[in-house]
């Protein structure tokens, strides 16, 4: 998928399959982020890699590497 910290994801599942691979889904992200959901628009605040909106259940992932930007968010799909 990637080296190192040359990510070049094609979309969110990507992402998102790469931090539950490396076992990365749970750590936390350098400063919490609030977010708005692109499914429902709901407010919420993505605390670790990946998260899941509170309403609708889209997951989002950002790898480590691109932690420090909210622009490197990526959804991935509903309850994925």
């Amino acid at each position: 998928m990637h080296s190192n910290c040359s990510a070049q994801f094609d979309n969110g599942a990507q992402v998102v399959d790469k931090l539950r691979m490396m076992g990365f889904e749970q750590q936390h992200l350098p400063l919490a982020v609030a977010y708005t959901c692109v499914s429902c628009q709901a407010d919420f605040t993505m605390e670790t890699l990946m998260s899941h909106c509170p309403q609708c259940g889209m997951t989002y992932g950002v790898t480590p590497c691109h932690a420090h930007d909210p622009t490197n968010i990526l959804a991935a799909g509903v309850n994925y």
